[in-house]
């Protein structure tokens, strides 16, 4: 059985304080007994990835399943399946200040490692659930299988504190508890809730625009259990962030632009500039179209890889057809910002939303009244793209003349 964990709990515990001494084991914390409820809450005995057998205050027993298309060592493994990894943690009286002692019913290196990895999760009020979401993700990289979305839910805020008739035998024996502890206590759980729990993640956020954050996390559950999964959880998790700092930007709120998911993935986006400078000639030119054709704004398309946001999406523009404004043939842009060159995975969406405004200003962007529609296309802007690519990484960058667009 390979064993990680704190090696001085024993030693620890002795150095507990007199608070924690006396004839015998003290209660658990409430917050321990939140992160309890919060587990079995969302890995149940019938969970499709990780289960949780038994939860007390001082021991845990669990176990990660694989399931059939399971392969240690990657893709290419050969042989049977893997079975349950069954896993065990020790919690001390002395939690969350010493962390919880975690074993694996396995002589597998592998295994070992990833319990020893757990030094590297950041001490806080909520270790044992941290733990957890670290040893589910690395089980499920060792097993080639995509990241479970329920690993996310350990990062919500804990339950509310429920009162059991055990509980208050249990405060009634402590006859050095003084009466009011309950209420300190209380107040205490509402500091230690973590800071970047969901009400804060959310906060700001509209209720429209939370229904459709909920409503991709109910896809992503459910092409997961179709087995269809797409994207990758680095570039998922990042767009998520992306999309959420945008619904609570006060450039977006204040109707600068609008964004959409086309066909609700989170992987394409269509971005419409609402507003561009009002001294600008593009400003007047999308009155004109608005009053022509009921249309005042700029659609953009926005598409992301499953490398993102190590590699820049690919944005072209949709409608209506420009000059000028360093807009290539089919819709693409000519920005260096847009290659891998220029790119820096630290940009934020919103921010490059704002600067290819500025630039179709600046490049003097006119819309092409009457202009053949069908001339912007995905596999044009595409073709486009790649040329002014293979240009510039044998020529360099520069910032052509304002007159050639």
């Amino acid at each position: 059985m390979q064993r990680a964990g704190a090696e001085e709990a024993a030693g620890s515990q002795a150095a507990a304080g007199p608070g924690r001494s006396g004839g015998g084991a003290a209660s658990p914390g409430r917050l321990l007994r939140r992160e309890l409820r919060l587990l079995e809450s969302i890995f149940h005995r019938g969970h499709e990835r990780f289960r949780i057998g038994s939860a007390c205050p001082d021991e845990i027993s669990c176990e990660f399943v694989p399931g059939p298309g399971a392969r240690a060592g990657g893709s290419g493994s050969r042989g049977p399946p893997p079975g349950p990894v069954r896993i065990h943690c020790n919690i001390t009286e002395s939690y969350p200040a010493v962390p919880p002692i975690w074993s694996v019913e396995s002589d597998d290196p592998n295994l070992a490692a990833i319990l020893e990895r757990l030094v590297e999760v950041k001490k806080g009020n909520t270790l044992l659930l941290q733990h957890l979401k670290r040893i589910i993700s690395d089980l499920c990289k060792l097993y080639n299988l995509p990241q479970h979305p329920d690993v996310e839910m350990l990062d919500q805020p804990l339950p509310a504190e429920q009162s059991t008739q055990e509980e208050v035998s249990s405060e009634d024996e402590d006859e050095e508890m003084p009466e009011d502890t309950e209420d300190l206590d209380h107040y205490e759980m509402k500091e230690e809730e973590p800071v970047d729990g969901k009400k804060t993640e959310d906060d700001g956020i509209g209720k429209e625009n939370l229904a459709i954050l909920e409503k991709i996390k109910q896809n992503q559950r459910q092409d997961y259990l179709n087995g269809a999964v797409s994207g990758s959880v680095q570039a998922t998790d990042r767009l998520m962030k992306e999309l959420r700092d945008i619904y609570r930007s006060p450039s977006f709120k204040g109707g600068n632009y609008a964004v959409e998911l086309v066909s609700d993935s989170l992987y394409d986006w269509n971005v419409k500039l609402l507003k561009v400078d009002e001294d600008s000639a593009l400003h007047n030119d999308l009155q004109i179209l608005k009053e022509k054709e009921g249309i005042d704004f700029i659609l953009l398309n926005f598409s992301f890889k499953d490398n993102f946001p190590f590699d820049p999406p690919f944005v072209r523009v949709v409608s209506p057809v420009l000059s000028g404004g360093y807009v290539l043939g089919g819709g693409a842009i000519c920005m260096e910002l847009l290659t891998k060159q220029g790119w820096s995975s630290a940009y934020s969406i919103e921010s490059v939303i704002m600067q290819i405004s500025a630039t179709l200003v600046k490049g003097k962007a006119r819309v092409q009244f009457g202009a053949n529609k069908n001339q912007y296309s995905l596999t044009r802007a595409q073709q486009s793209y790649k040329s002014l690519v293979q240009i510039h990484e044998k020529n360099g960058w520069y910032t052509p003349p304002k007159e050639d667009g």
